[in-house]
């Protein structure tokens, strides 16, 4: 486990996106595309941000696939939208072409979608040895109670080992929501959590402290096999560090 502390949201974003710049040329080099699953909230928000202020001209957006982690369950232009959230932050802002773009289609019914979502992972993401794909590099983010993707705490979808995607249902609004799952997450060459404020602090504190301690936190069960786990963290989420 690496983990990288910075000062605010601000600063965390903006090394994450010269690290991201630097992955894309290091592809985009020997002809590779980087194949990417994305996650919503507003720390990635400040990321794409600043890739769509800093990098637009000077990334090879031809060798980017954006697919996503998570979705919830809402039509395009819902303001509850991932993908809303990444195209007006970043996508809209960008030349890549449309085909490189594989959106979640949350205003279609949940398990229809869940099925057919990981029909498209599967067409255009190369698989393993073990039959799960292997993402270049995954985000994800936490909630305040250590939920990632949208896989929550104590839910039978934390148990999936045989599917790509599943349908999840939050715990309190009980909004269906797309999500991929820990085979899928484990097998990704490089998992990156970006973790910013103080409200993530005390679970964080538990996840940094516990070693190989069992905890309930669906964020502390990401365990990639084969591939490399990051935290890029603020100083308000991890104030101990």
């Amino acid at each position: 486990m690496k983990k990288y502390l910075f000062n605010d949201s601000n600063e965390l974003a903006g090394q994450l996106a010269r690290d991201f710049s630097a992955a894309v040329s290091e592809k985009a080099a020997s002809g590779e595309s980087l194949a990417v699953a994305l996650s919503g909230g507003h720390t990635p928000k400040t990321f794409f941000e600043v890739l769509a202020d800093q990098y637009r001209d000077s990334i090879s957006w031809n060798n980017v696939v954006f697919f996503w982690g998570d979705e919830r369950c809402v039509p395009p232009d819902n303001d509850e939208s991932n993908y809303k959230m990444t195209n007006i932050a970043l996508l809209s802002k960008i030349v890549i072409p449309s085909g490189n773009i594989h959106r979640v289609l949350g205003e279609d019914p949940p398990h229809n979608e869940a099925l057919r979502y990981e029909e498209e992972i599967k067409e255009f993401i190369p698989e393993s040895a073990n039959g799960f794909p292997r993402f270049d590099w995954i985000f994800l983010g936490m909630g305040p109670d250590g939920h990632t993707a949208s896989l929550f705490p104590g839910a039978p979808t934390l148990e999936e080992r045989e599917k790509i995607c599943v349908v999840a249902t939050h715990p309190e609004t009980g909004q269906k929501r797309i999500s991929v799952t820990f085979p899928v997450l484990d097998n990704a060459k490089r998992v990156s959590f970006l973790v910013a404020g103080d409200s993530k602090a005390p679970v964080l504190k538990e996840i940094m402290e516990s070693g190989d301690k069992p905890l309930p936190y669906p964020a502390s069960m990401v365990n990639p096999q084969d591939g490399v786990l990051e935290w890029y963290l603020d100083k308000a989420a991890a104030p101990e560090l």
